[in-house]
């Protein structure tokens, strides 16, 4: 940490994660575009099945991101010894959530399903999904753990190959499984939801492995399984709690998005469906440079240069709003082609091209916003990264419900709501990182 913050840093910390989100959009784009060649109910259901899903799972991510901030302060102060006790305390404790998690979604989120889904051949299939994919949400918690050790160290390589592993895994189960290849059955729904678990216990195991034979245990004190100190746990959650409520927050308003654009039929959400998967890919740059933004905070006020945390995120944001514009250009200008990787239903292709082009160009905003906040997090202003996400979300959402429920609006106005979100979360967090006093926030 004694070397400048320069833009080849920058990059070569979101490099990986890049990579690694582009693996794992191709697990969603993989899903979309074989369950397209099934039909609009499965291609539908498996959105809200999967966002569901990761509401649920949204909670042990919101941890992880608490001990990402805690792991980069301790290597920003050289106290690597800390890092192995607050990674394993994650252990426990994200494995004691997960079995609350599960249960939670295996054999309760039926009610939740009756409750917000009218179609009943989409109730069907977001059932099918989650009865086999429910059980995925111990490994995922797992690896969102090693995930914040890596980024944490700013050792983020092995990120980007962990996901690719698995991606490849879930492509070749999924056309086998959804399709019924190679003498399997034909499992459509199911067996795309069966696909994804194989592969993210795959990628369990590479990083086990990986960190077994690449990471110098003795540096970091990993693996001792010490027993629990309640002290370093209560830091650990107080710091992280914020940060689960409001990943919890986060993805639970995209869920109510999507069951939203359910009320306006099933063509939609079929279409915000594949909207949804261009749309992440072209989000990937926005959360690997948000990572490196928080990282790099937590470590610079770890090293006592908290003057340089403002120019630091300035290079951030003009790398990431760089990156989105090069990915944005492509997408508008190809939006058929773009679109014809999820379906070949030309009818709803062309019914999605407004859509596309409203979301590419929601899109340049969030460079500069989510790398500011994310820096709030990183300065371990977490309940205060909570408020502002809190206050967002609620204008967000009543802007979707405006229009997608009220007015009942196309599905193109519906997505404008993605421009307000970003610069309301931009505005407000570059205002408090400018502003309000965030040094010497963390003393985990």
């Amino acid at each position: 940490m004694q070397d400048r913050i320069s833009y080849k840093k920058i990059w070569m910390i979101a490099l990986p994660i890049i990579l690694g989100s582009i693996a794992q959009n191709i697990i969603t784009v993989t899903d979309t575009a074989f369950l397209g060649r099934v039909s609009e109910v499965a291609l539908g259901g498996v959105a809200l099945a999967g966002l569901l899903y990761v509401v649920f799972t949204m909670l042990a991510w919101g941890f992880s991101c608490g001990l990402q901030i805690v792991v980069a302060r301790r290597y920003g102060e050289n106290n690597l010894k800390q890092i192995g006790a607050s990674f394993e305390h994650a252990l426990y404790f994200t494995l004691a959530l997960g079995v609350v998690l599960f249960v939670l979604l295996k054999y309760n989120s039926q009610y939740l399903i009756d409750l917000l889904i009218k179609s009943d051949n989409v109730k069907g299939a977001v059932s099918d999904y989650l009865n086999i994919r429910s059980w995925g949400i111990f490994i995922a918690g797992i690896n969102y753990i090693f995930r914040a050790f890596y980024i944490g160290i700013t050792k983020t390589r092995v990120i980007g190959n962990t996901t690719i592993f698995m991606a490849v895994i879930n492509v070749v189960l999924d056309y086998i499984l959804i399709f019924g290849k190679l003498g399997a059955p034909a499992m459509g729904v199911e067996g795309a939801a069966l696909a994804s678990l194989i592969a993210e216990f795959c990628a369990l195991i590479y990083f086990v492995i990986y960190t077994l034979i690449k990471v110098p245990l003795h540096k970091y004190d990993l693996f001792k399984f010490v027993p629990i100190d309640w002290e370093l746990m209560k830091r650990l959650v107080t710091i992280s709690i914020p940060t689960m409520i409001q990943s919890f927050l986060s993805l639970g308003a995209w869920f109510l998005f999507f069951t939203f654009v359910e009320n306006l039929g099933e063509r939609p959400l079929a279409s915000s469906n594949i909207v949804r998967s261009l749309y992440m890919i072209v989000n990937v740059p926005i959360w690997a440079f948000g990572a490196a933004a928080n990282t790099l905070t937590s470590q610079l006020i770890g090293a006592n240069r908290n003057k340089e945390v403002m120019p630091m995120l300035w290079r951030v944001s003009i790398l990431s709003t760089a990156c989105l514009l090069g990915l944005t250009i492509i997408i508008v200008c190809f939006p058929v082609p773009a679109l014809s990787i999820y379906t070949d239903n030309q009818e709803l292709v062309h019914y999605s091209v407004n859509s596309i082009y409203v979301i590419s160009f929601a899109s340049i905003f969030f460079g500069f916003g989510i790398t500011f906040f994310q820096a709030i997090s990183g300065t371990g202003r977490t309940m205060h990264a909570l408020i502002i996400e809190a206050i967002v979300i609620c204008f967000y959402m009543l802007y979707v419900w405006y229009f997608a429920i009220f007015l009942r609006s196309d599905i193109e106005i519906v997505w404008t709501a993605e421009t307000v979100y970003a610069l309301l979360i931009g505005l407000a967090s570059y205002t408090y990182m400018r502003f309000f006093k965030w040094e010497g926030a963390l003393n985990a």
